[in-house]
């Protein structure tokens, strides 16, 4: 897979989860920019799911297995919208802690991903 597109997302996300914990220690709900921190994180991850799944048809396998390749591309493209969504339920500082907390999530997925897709198998 695109390795820097991996590594781009796993720093957008640590990014956005220290300005959501700065808010939720701030004692702050999410706000707009916020939202648009989000946005920005959720597209990167689509773009690394339309590479994963163009690399997939082209016939390149992940190391570890097809299936749980896709599980975890899945898992990463909806840690972040889910997070964000639960947080407008909630808003106090815990809904900017889910954020942070789901783009936690979304840093160790990618490393996982990378993982899954550099390993040979052995």
């Amino acid at each position: 897979m695109l390795d820097a597109l991996t590594v781009a997302i796993g720093v957008a996300a640590l990014a956005l989860a220290a300005w959501c914990g700065h808010a939720a220690w701030r004692d702050q709900p999410t706000k707009d920019w916020h939202f648009i921190g989000m946005a920005v994180v959720t597209v990167l991850v689509l773009a690394q799911l339309a590479v994963g799944l163009v690399q997939l048809g082209r016939g390149e396998k992940p190391g570890q297995g097809t299936v749980l390749f896709v599980a975890y591309l899945l898992g990463a493209f909806a840690a972040v919208p889910v997070a964000g969504m639960l947080s407008l339920s909630e808003r106090t500082k815990w809904g900017s802690v889910t954020v942070a907390a789901g783009a936690v999530v979304l840093a160790v997925l990618e490393v996982r991903l990378y993982d899954i897709w550099g390993t040979t198998g052995a």
